[in-house]
């Protein structure tokens, strides 16, 4: 049994936060460049010129790629040959209060929905935990949002809707959404499982490299589709037109009801933070 002190996992934590802040993800910006050669229409290319501006200069200074710091969203992989010495939830809000404070960053989280009372430090996080095979632990942060988050969507389709009407559904969320979570973005589409589990694995699929499709073909080629349909629509960079709408269609599925058919749709702007470190 390997022993990681929970001391170290707040280092990291605090770590994953500073970083994934201030420094986008090399797939991503890959894509945001690749997007912006392909561009025809002008006004779009000069906005995704801004945009690669914009996430230079924040490297260069160290600074946050965008002001809205998000929820810090801390997703964690635990071998199950691996103790934790301490508190681990107690450990990984530590790490975000000291990233938050430390990195100067928003601070964006309030204790109750209705009295909206800030807590001053952006705790708690929204940790996931899975249990995996092996002695090591897998942290992932990915700060969302509110802008994006908002335009996030759920629905409890019939199995007889299908793949067609997962893909109308997936297509209204993105026209719905609009200008609203600062496009180009990335969209997070859950399928299966439950009511719950859709949600978490849409939020999941933001955290997959934009370069990495499904490991399924047919899920794969249903990614492309999407994000085909999804160009053509027209929204373009900032909701001002153009073939640029989204950057990736990402899709995680599960096992479900024999009478269901969740399908759930989790958005991400241009600024598709997340980071990853292994212990």
């Amino acid at each position: 049994m390997r022993e990681i002190k929970a001391e170290k996992i707040t280092e990291v934590v605090r770590k994953l936060c500073i970083n994934a802040n201030c420094y986008l993800p090399e797939d991503v910006k890959k894509r945001i460049e690749d997007m912006h050669d392909a561009e025809t229409w002008p006004q779009a290319r000069e906005i995704l010129e801004r945009i690669m501006e914009n996430y230079q200069l924040a490297a260069e200074g160290d600074r946050p790629i965008c002001q809205d710091t998000g929820l810090a969203c801390v997703f964690l992989k635990i071998g199950q040959e691996v103790h934790i010495e301490g508190d681990l939830t107690a450990a990984i809000n530590e790490g975000v209060r000291q990233g938050y404070i430390d990195g100067y960053l928003r601070k964006s989280v309030v204790r109750d929905p209705i009295d909206r009372v800030n807590t001053g430090d952006n705790t708690p996080a929204m940790i996931y935990y899975d249990i995996v095979p092996g002695d090591k632990v897998e942290i992932t942060v990915a700060p969302k949002g509110a802008g994006s988050e908002n335009m996030s969507q759920i629905k409890m389709l019939k199995p007889s809707d299908g793949v067609e009407g997962l893909k109308e559904f997936v297509l209204w969320a993105v026209e719905n959404a609009g200008p609203n979570p600062c496009p180009p973005i990335v969209v997070g589409v859950g399928v299966g499982g439950t009511f719950d589990k859709a949600a978490f694995l849409a939020k999941k699929a933001l955290t997959r490299d934009l370069d990495v499709p499904n490991p399924d073909p047919a899920w794969a080629a249903l990614e492309k589709e999407l994000l085909e349909k999804i160009n053509a629509l027209g929204i373009g960079p900032q909701g001002l037109g153009g073939k640029t709408t989204a950057l990736s269609v990402n899709i995680e599925q599960f096992p479900t009801h024999i009478a269901a058919l969740p399908v759930a749709v989790n958005i991400n702007c241009h600024v598709a933070r997340h980071e990853k470190e292994v212990i």
